[in-house]
């Protein structure tokens, strides 16, 4: 990469990370959160599910904006969306408006995450694997080091201090994207006489009404059976509700003349269907390591926070240490083979997951982690250069939402299969059965790696 193409990384880089930061730092403040507002684990546990709903439903529907109003102005709107909710979240006298300023923050930095990866598509045209590993590098490393950070900043100030410290990497993404990121021409033209009617048209409001709707009520119904261990008739209710609203957000855009989501795509690009398929899967595989292990260790091994928090480490490392590695390999070879390995090291990982006990040594759980951390490493720029390389140009703002959703779904499902696998309270004998859910999931990926065909051509049209 050029000087130019390296800044307009560092830009579109401190930007991103943002959003998994966040997602990650959260999970040490519970504890906190639910003595400063007297709250008990299940309602604080929406402080989480919160973002991630919030995350799922918005990154396509920003994509879609970025498509038409232009990407830069989006990536520089989510920048002072998320300045804001840091700013105010600290503020918030009761846990209702944290959790508002919980989802604004969530949509700001979800703007910036859909629209950056198309900024890396469409102006870094010569070895996007290796752009990819960088950007890669922001993504997995702010996730890795995530629960350190905010364990820290809780340690020495207290839980606001997790929503200022975006500040700092809000001001200068802002200041370097405004320098680096170059103007872009958005597809339609904002002035012009248009009438309500026909710019609802144009954007496919009902249809963005129906998807959020959709999303949002079917995973508000699956999360809240799962925070309240039981299942009701009013979340059978909402889920029901959620249901019929993506079969109706369905038959909508099949017919819409400018569709939100151009569903008729993914028939005429198969390979986009399955790569949102497969993404979907490999974070249902790595999340549910990533929120069950640390359990696992504190409640049956006994270990304390900041020794399982040193375990969890040696998975991130060796995610950032493997990503640029993997971006010169993908840019040589394609991302096959690279997805192929990342699938034998997953099942390797879950297969060694079976076979821990109370007793095993922690090197043993080091090796699994290990595998999980370079196989993540393969996977954020194998499936990314697998996105670009299945998606028309003209619509990668969208594709890009869709495929960060795939990974908040994934991301949700692990916690539904952790807690079905695990009950009430964690065991060894669960952690195994964990284990081979997972050692099933990741056979599958290596299947679908085996079946798939690199194209060396970008989508154009």
């Amino acid at each position: 990469m050029n000087v130019n193409s390296r800044w307009l990384m560092i830009s579109v880089g401190l930007g991103v990370l943002l959003n998994p930061l966040n997602s990650s730092m959260i999970s040490v403040a519970i504890a906190r959160l639910q003595n400063v507002y007297q709250l008990d684990f299940t309602v604080v546990s929406w402080i989480i599910f919160s973002f991630y709903i919030a995350s799922s439903a918005a990154q396509p529907i920003m994509g879609k904006a970025s498509d038409l109003f232009g990407r830069r102005k989006i990536f520089l709107t989510g920048l002072v969306v998320a300045f804001i909710a840091s700013l105010l979240a600290p503020l918030s006298p009761n846990f209702g408006l944290l959790i508002f300023f919980r989802i604004v923050q969530s949509i700001g930095t979800s703007m910036i995450v859909a629209v950056g990866m198309a900024i890396v598509r469409i102006h870094i045209t010569e070895k996007q694997a290796t752009a990819l590993s960088v950007l890669s590098i922001f993504l997995s490393g702010a996730a890795a080091i995530g629960p350190f950070i905010g364990g820290s900043l809780i340690h020495l100030w207290d839980w606001p201090a997790i929503f200022l410290i975006n500040i700092p990497f809000v001001v200068l993404s802002f200041l370097l994207a405004w320098w680096n990121i170059p103007k872009d021409e958005p597809s339609i033209s904002i002035a012009g006489n248009r009438s309500f009617r026909r710019w609802f048209k144009l954007i496919d409001a009902a249809g963005i009404l129906l998807f959020t709707v959709g999303l949002v009520t079917l995973l508000v119904g699956i999360l809240s059976a799962k925070s309240s261990g039981h299942v009701s008739l009013g979340h059978v209710i909402v889920g029901l509700v959620g249901l019929a609203s993506l079969v109706f957000f369905v038959q909508h855009e099949l017919k819409a003349a400018s569709p939100f989501i151009p569903l008729r795509i993914f028939t005429k690009y198969p390979a986009l269907t399955w790569v949102n398929v497969e993404f979907m899967l490999v974070n249902v595989l790595f999340y549910s390591l990533f929120f069950g292990l640390p359990t696992y260790l504190q409640t049956v091994r006994h270990l304390s926070e900041l020794h399982t928090g040193i375990l969890m480490l040696s998975l991130g490392l060796c995610s950032l240490v493997v990503s640029p590695i993997a971006g010169r390999l993908i840019d040589k070879l394609g991302p096959r083979l690279a997805l192929l390995l990342s699938g034998i090291l997953m099942t390797f990982g879950s297969v060694w997951i079976v076979t821990l006990n109370q007793t095993s040594p922690l090197i043993s759980v080091c090796l699994a982690l290990a595998a999980f951390g370079i196989s993540n490493g393969l996977n954020n720029v194998g499936m990314q250069v697998a996105l670009f390389r299945s998606s028309p140009k003209a619509i990668i703002g969208v594709a890009s939402g869709i495929f960060n959703t795939s990974r908040y779904l994934g991301t949700i499902l692990s916690s539904l299969l952790i807690g079905i696998v695990m009950g009430d309270h964690f065991s060894a004998g669960g952690l195994r059965v964990l284990g081979i859910i997972l050692t099933v999931i990741a056979l599958s990926l290596v299947f679908m790696s085996l079946r798939r065909r690199d194209s060396g051509q970008l989508q154009e049209s």
